[in-house]
């Protein structure tokens, strides 16, 4: 069955919430430049230690020097760092290397055929692709939580050629959910508004997900 993330998690009461209903994963959001979701390290190192195992705990960070990277993780004690922007040459390496254990998780904004080269490119240096609909080019850059699907057939290409997991995220909700682990055919999926009302995580919607994605499978 394909992966559920559940990201812009508030509370432990949604943390909670989304593992009881079937989230595999959770996401936490440090500061961004923009989008919904952003919760303060401490409230993260909260939800974070209540979150059983193997339960997985995504810190999305924004930064693109390791040294702040990797100390925001050892501020938050997450077991994944998913990085939402992009990383000078050489930077993963570091990661890797200073954050043993800890997996690593590259956003690709798909934008068009061009991501495709830099997803395989990423793929290198890390356990995992997330696949967003964000723009890191624009003076206020979006980094993900826009709500907004992307061209699924250039995740389609993506996922294909791949050597590591991929997720899929972007504008996912329990009406297109089906149609997109039909097209992609992603290891997993993340989501943020498509399950929430009002910015809270709403248990209807998120349980509609989950048997979209049961049925789907």
């Amino acid at each position: 069955m394909t992966r559920v993330k559940v990201c812009c998690i508030r509370s432990v009461e949604e943390a909670r919430l989304a593992v009881r209903l079937g989230a595999s994963a959770l996401g936490l959001v440090s500061q961004m430049p923009s989008g919904p979701g952003v919760v303060s390290e401490a409230l993260i190192t909260e939800i974070a230690a209540a979150v059983p195992p193997p339960i997985a705990t995504f810190l999305l960070t924004s930064r693109t020097v390791p040294g702040e990277i990797i100390a925001q993780q050892h501020r938050c004690r997450v077991n994944t760092v998913q990085i939402c922007d992009r990383l000078p040459a050489g930077a993963h390496a570091e990661l890797r290397r200073l954050l043993p254990g800890i997996s690593l998780v590259q956003v690709i904004h798909v934008s068009g055929n061009e991501s495709v080269t830099e997803a395989l490119q990423a793929s290198r240096d890390v356990d995992a692709l997330l696949l967003d609909s964000g723009d890191p080019t624009l003076p206020v850059k979006e980094l993900g939580g826009t709500g907004r699907t992307h061209d699924w057939s250039v995740s389609s290409r993506i996922v294909e050629d791949s050597p590591v997991p991929v997720f899929l995220a972007g504008g996912l909700k329990p009406e297109n959910v089906g149609e997109a682990i039909r097209s992609v055919r992603p290891f997993g999926l993340d989501l943020c508004t498509g399950v929430r009302t009002a910015g809270v995580l709403d248990e209807r919607k998120l349980l509609r997900f989950m048997e979209a994605v049961t049925a789907a499978a």
